[in-house]
């Protein structure tokens, strides 16, 4: 690749970095003054959170069932099926149903927010809040913003619950394990900086989908087809960023709380 490309490139992806980190530090601001828009932060709540309820749950109980076939299936050849409900319990909490309920979100309310911001964009609507003097980062970015890191911390919770009980299920119908036993290795093997990872990292991960959706969609420049671009965009995105953050994000808590 000629070096004039190589230099372009990194410009861009500096620009686009700056910009993307102008408007996080703007939108957590915004946060924390005046005026609020509470009904459109309800409003978004429903809409990224009450929504994505049904595919978190349907994602979550057979992620558990999936994980407690193949936990009794493998546990068995050492006589270790006591260890199944330890097992679930631990990966559930700490990893699959955080990055899960985030990737089902990333997917379903990433895509959303960029495609209805990059139409609002490409149809001159924020030009025109703008000349009105509306603060479209306060009106359209801290909406969303809180609602995905309201949202995604109690999907997770559902998510984790009912992960377990799809497990609980499994177990329940492929060993001769008392419900109670179960229940009792999930929560006995559970420390606090389990529980503590579990719920900090759909924290981070709300605010990457929210900062990289709007971001995405606020840049669109272009007509209906690049709308659809920007949506797949921000997916890919949040994907990546979602799954390589947890990997540091683990390593930190590990650091800290081994």
């Amino acid at each position: 690749m000629p070096l004039a490309a190589v230099e372009t490139s990194v410009k861009r992806f500096l620009l686009e970095a700056d910009l993307y980190a102008r408007l996080v530090f703007k939108t957590l601001a915004r946060v924390f003054s005046h005026p609020f828009y509470g009904r459109e932060t309800i409003y978004q709540l429903q809409r990224i959170g009450v929504d994505s309820l049904f595919i978190i749950l349907l994602t979550g109980i057979f992620t558990g069932m999936v994980l407690a076939l193949q936990g009794v299936t493998v546990l068995t050849r050492f006589g270790a099926t006591s260890f199944v409900g330890s097992m679930l319990g631990l990966s559930i909490v700490r990893e699959l149903g955080p990055v899960l309920a985030a990737l089902m979100v990333a997917g379903r309310v990433g895509s959303s927010i960029t495609a209805e911001l990059g139409t609002m964009a490409v149809t001159e609507q924020l030009d025109a809040y703008a000349v009105e003097g509306t603060d479209v980062v306060r009106k359209l970015v801290v909406p969303r913003f809180l609602a995905c890191l309201i949202s995604l911390p109690l999907l997770t919770v559902l998510a984790d619950t009912i992960a377990l009980f799809g497990g609980f299920v499994i177990v329940g119908t492929m060993t001769d394990l008392y419900a109670g036993f179960y229940w009792n290795s999930v929560v006995d093997f559970l420390e606090l900086p389990d529980l503590a990872m579990g719920l900090c990292k759909p924290l981070f991960f709300g605010l990457v989908i929210a900062s990289i959706g709007c971001h995405v969609g606020l840049r669109t420049v272009g007509g209906a087809e690049a709308v659809g671009v920007a949506a797949k965009r921000s997916v890919v995105l949040a994907s990546i960023f979602i799954l390589v953050s947890d990997f540091f994000l683990t390593k930190l808590f590990l650091v800290f709380f081994r």
